[in-house]
């Protein structure tokens, strides 16, 4: 999902994750954030590792584990990079990374007063909007709170 911020786009990879689950498919996601984001909290084990200097933390319960890696001064990895990371399954949902050249829907909303990135973004697949009515474009425009169709959307362009 791509779209400028307050558009929507995390609303929408919920509802498609509940769509695509109870659907029976194994999906993840991958959130882009362009602000510095920490997971972990000051003072705690993880955090001290991280501080003291380690390239990478894992942290293990049995309820979950996550692993941090520090860039330092490395790039940003690319989106095939950090998915070639992630353990196969059925779906991977991309919020953000709203320039990269991979298929995309761009969920916009009225309010926002942003222009469409797809007049200009051809890996742009579809428009899901408040306002459908609005946009003639030469890909699909659906309503953005029919999940169902989005979902179904997906699924064909990918052949699930």
């Amino acid at each position: 999902m791509a779209g400028w911020k307050n558009s929507g786009k995390t609303h929408l990879v919920e509802r498609l994750l509940a769509e695509f689950t109870v659907q029976g498919l194994r999906v993840s996601t991958i959130k882009h954030a362009h602000h510095h984001v920490d997971l972990d909290q000051p003072g705690k084990d993880s955090h001290r590792h991280r501080t003291a200097g380690a390239d990478e933390v894992m942290v293990v319960s049995g309820a979950r584990w996550a692993l941090m890696h520090e860039l330092r001064k490395e790039p940003e990895p690319t989106l095939d990079e950090l998915l070639a990371k992630m353990t196969t399954v059925d779906l991977v949902l991309v919020e953000g990374f709203k320039t990269g050249p991979h298929p995309k829907i761009e969920v916009n909303r009225a309010g926002t007063g942003q222009p469409l990135l797809a007049l200009d973004d051809p890996s742009i697949r579809a428009v899901a909007t408040d306002t459908p009515e609005v946009y003639a474009l030469d890909r699909p425009v659906l309503q953005l709170d029919d999940t169902t169709a989005i979902a179904a959307l997906i699924r064909a362009e990918l052949r699930l």
